[in-house]
């Protein structure tokens, strides 16, 4: 658990990597505001245009849309933050590697739904997205996406109602939540209360002051939020779930160890290779990789778990096992956390590197 109000909380590593989907109870949870309490009966999702209403839907006129399920991850955009924190203390929840889960989601299309509005694409930019989740002064979490994305097929924006087969649970969004794969979680939004087709981006809090990446000399004083984009897709990322870090190893007979972990790329990227080292870089050994069989050509919204046999030195009594993901546009994680620090501790994605104790 890294916070309680509003509740924020990740699973141990080791578990991430038992399954290719993530189990809702192991899923990683980041709240921002209270989780709001919706009957079913009374839910309802507000369709509008530059703010102005055109359409309210309740629950079942959602589902009466074609049914698509898509496996795709959503990760936080400060996953593996702690890591970061290493280099220069840090503002915010201090995530290990498990703020990031798999599913299989379910619902109706957001193309398909908006273009029941009628709406001209070219005239609009983006789409925006509120949830029924308030802050004390009333004011809903809030994101948006790009027009573009929102409306194209491809891109498989999902208005989601089943996580894993099953309704969603109110912590991950009942009755009704965005999944926009590829993309950061916050823009993921839950509880889904209306969606907005506009020339702006959302005004929220979220994307206009916060889930944006800044030089690693710009800090508090000078920072100015206006002058980054928001966060969308994500970059190439990797991490080591087994072992962890500090644990104690039994070489097995071959003079190797067993090493596992999860890759995942934003916008549909493939990734392609994993590459593992415990001699800081002089030899790599490539992963075997576990990946959706399903998944279609610039649409890899799922994470790839991957597992490696690591010779080790048969002398060594503790060793550092990095390990760095490709993803098909042939993006690498940067090896350093310091090149890529940022004040609010975003966008991650430097080598995992783990030190462990060796029984020989």
């Amino acid at each position: 658990i890294n916070g309680n109000k509003p509740f924020c909380a990740e699973p141990s590593s080791s578990l991430l990597v038992e399954s290719f989907l993530t189990p809702a109870d192991f899923f990683y949870v980041r709240n921002h505001l209270p989780v709001p309490e919706i009957d079913l009966k009374d839910y309802t999702l507000e369709l509008a245009i530059e703010g102005t209403t055109k359409k309210t839907l309740d629950f079942k006129a959602i589902t009466k849309y074609k049914k698509h399920t898509i496996t795709a991850a959503v990760m936080c955009g400060g996953n593996r933050r702690s890591d970061m924190s290493k280099v220069k203390t840090l503002k915010g929840i201090n995530w290990n590697v498990g703020a990031v889960g798999n599913a299989t989601w379910t619902g109706a299309r957001l193309c398909d739904v908006l273009k029941d509005l009628g709406i001209n694409e070219d005239a609009f930019n983006h789409v925006q997205f509120e949830g029924y989740d308030l802050d004390p002064s009333g004011m809903p979490y809030g994101a948006s996406i790009p027009i573009s994305k929102a409306m194209d097929p491809r891109a498989d924006v999902i208005l989601a109602y089943e996580m894993n087969g099953k309704p969603l649970s109110r912590d991950h969004g009942f009755p009704i939540r965005v999944i926009v794969p590829g993309v950061v979680g916050a823009r993921n939004v839950k509880w889904l209360s209306k969606i907005s087709v506009s020339k702006e981006e959302s005004q929220s809090q979220w994307q206009q002051g916060d889930y944006k990446g800044f030089s690693p000399s710009t800090d508090w004083d000078n920072v100015d939020f206006r002058k980054s984009p928001a966060i969308q897709e994500m970059p190439v990322i990797s991490a080591i779930c087994q072992p962890q870090n500090s644990d104690v190893v039994k070489v097995n007979e071959n003079g190797k160890i067993q090493v596992k972990g999860y890759a995942w790329s934003g916008g549909g990227h493939k990734v392609i290779r994993i590459d593992v080292t415990n001699d800081k870089g002089k030899t790599w050994h490539t992963a075997d990789l576990t990946e959706d069989l399903q998944a279609k050509q610039g649409r890899y919204w799922s994470w790839t778990l991957w597992n490696v046999e690591l010779p080790v030195d048969k002398n060594s009594k503790e060793v550092e096992i990095w390990a760095k993901a490709v993803d098909s546009a042939y993006n690498v994680q940067p090896e350093s956390f310091n090149n890529i620090y940022n004040l609010r501790g975003l966008l991650c994605n430097a080598y995992h590197k783990i030190k462990i104790q060796l029984k020989q």
